[in-house]
């Protein structure tokens, strides 16, 4: 591999990792570059080894949540049911309405979803609707006060997140504070529905690259998975010790700044438009 390549290996990785988790969109920022700079795809084995990477981070940093979640979850099967367990299966619920929507509509959101304007209406609709969300909490609510409703209700709108632009935790986040939940309890919650949807992502592009039989460079895909791992668990470590002093205006100035970037980019640059 060339230096530039080299470069574009470790820069799309350390934005993987660091926009995993924050309410910002990691699908915008990898589809950006190749859209604005011309950077070639890395291949399916570098996704799944940033996937990876990014899975590894959150699991490491709740690794005790995971750990209680599990064990829990498998008690509720011998019928010892807690808190845990029930926070589990809610986990789980949740977690059916992304699972459901990549199904049906993976090729569509593919093919449609792509572009800057797309990128650009969804980056300013949701940062607008996370600064709202946001300035309106009432914090009524922690964790542990989640029920089934609201379980099904954040899952809704982690569906909506199959859309490039929309962030993931972005949009989970924006539902749990309407619905009443602290920030802190938002955050986590996004972060513990991340588990089952990046492992699930993973496993698909994993299928993906099985099938297809492509060779792959194992050693940047190493460098990769490490950056994205490494970036992302200082990127929750930081973001939730920060949330309950910054809030979400800075990631929704970022979010408008961006979005207004790229729409520039779409009417005015020519070639701007895909």
């Amino acid at each position: 591999m060339s230096p530039s390549e080299w470069l574009h290996t470790i820069l799309l990785a350390l934005v993987q990792g660091l926009t995993e988790f924050l309410p910002i969109s990691s699908s915008a920022h990898l589809i950006l570059p190749s859209q604005l700079l011309g950077w070639q795809d890395q291949g399916l084995a570098f996704d799944v080894g940033v996937h990876v990477g990014t899975l590894a981070a959150v699991m490491i940093y709740f690794r005790r949540d995971v750990r209680d979640l599990i064990l829990a979850w498998l008690a509720s099967l011998a019928g010892r049911h807690s808190s845990e367990s029930r926070l589990a299966w809610l986990v789980a619920l949740a977690t059916i309405p992304a699972v459901v929507a990549g199904f049906l509509l993976n090729d569509a959101i593919s093919h449609y979803g792509r572009s800057i304007l797309v990128i650009a209406g969804t980056t300013l609709i949701f940062g607008v609707l996370l600064g709202w969300a946001d300035a309106r909490r009432t914090e009524r609510h922690a964790m542990s006060n989640i029920g089934v409703k609201d379980a099904v209700l954040i899952g809704l709108a982690q569906a909506v997140a199959l859309i490039p632009g929309t962030s993931r935790s972005g949009i989970t986040i924006t539902a749990a504070l309407m619905l009443g939940y602290d920030r802190q309890s938002a955050a986590r919650f996004s972060f513990l529905l991340s588990i089952p949807v990046i492992l699930g992502a993973g496993m698909l592009k994993g299928q993906e690259l099985l099938q297809s039989g492509t060779a792959a460079q194992w050693l940047p895909i190493a460098i990769g998975t490490l950056v994205a791992g490494l970036s992302a668990l200082a990127c929750i470590h930081l973001f939730l010790k920060w949330l309950d002093r910054i809030g979400m205006r800075p990631f929704v100035i970022y979010r408008l700044l961006l979005g207004l970037v790229l729409l520039a980019v779409y009417f005015l640059v020519p070639g701007g438009t895909a």
